[in-house]
């Protein structure tokens, strides 16, 4: 899909458009639409990064109109209150530079245990997530299952 079919798609169906956004970023959406407060999360990533089993998250928000540094205020409340790890934007219009500016203050996020360092605050177009940009997050996978020794026919059969 191109941006100007983003656009068209945003006009004919804002939580289709909200939607598809969130799956851009591999995001699992946040709620199903009924009617109810807008709690400003849009979807979520989980991810681990250490060995604690405990899952940390990145937030996603949608944005398809007007975007200002107001939304990415917003965002950073969000992700105070939520106490997650990272926040990312998801924007069909470029971002301006004060929402640049206030995106980069909110610092970065540097796990302990996983080597890199992550904008604390992504905003990410449309436009360049269809170019190929990904979310910057740590991927750290872990085993849920211990994994059995490795026996051969020949120590097999000394078993017996």
């Amino acid at each position: 899909m191109n941006p100007r079919a983003a656009d068209a798609l945003k006009e004919i169906s804002p939580h289709q458009f909200e939607s598809w956004a969130v799956d851009l970023v591999n995001a699992r959406p946040a709620k199903d639409y009924k009617k109810g407060a807008d709690t400003g999360i849009d979807g979520y990533i989980n991810f681990f990064d250490d060995k604690s089993g405990q899952a940390k998250q990145v937030i996603v928000q949608v944005k398809s109109g007007y975007v200002g540094v107001n939304h990415v205020r917003d965002l950073k409340g969000v992700i105070e209150r939520e106490k997650a790890a990272l926040g990312a934007l998801i924007t069909l219009r470029e971002p301006t530079k004060p929402m640049l500016t206030e995106a980069a203050a909110a610092g970065f996020y540097e796990p302990k245990d996983f080597p890199g360092r992550y904008p604390r605050l992504q905003i990410l177009t449309i436009a360049e997530l269809l170019a190929g940009k990904k979310l910057e997050y740590p991927a750290h996978r872990v085993e849920t299952f211990a994994k059995a020794e490795r026996k051969t026919k020949a120590s097999q059969e000394q078993m017996f």
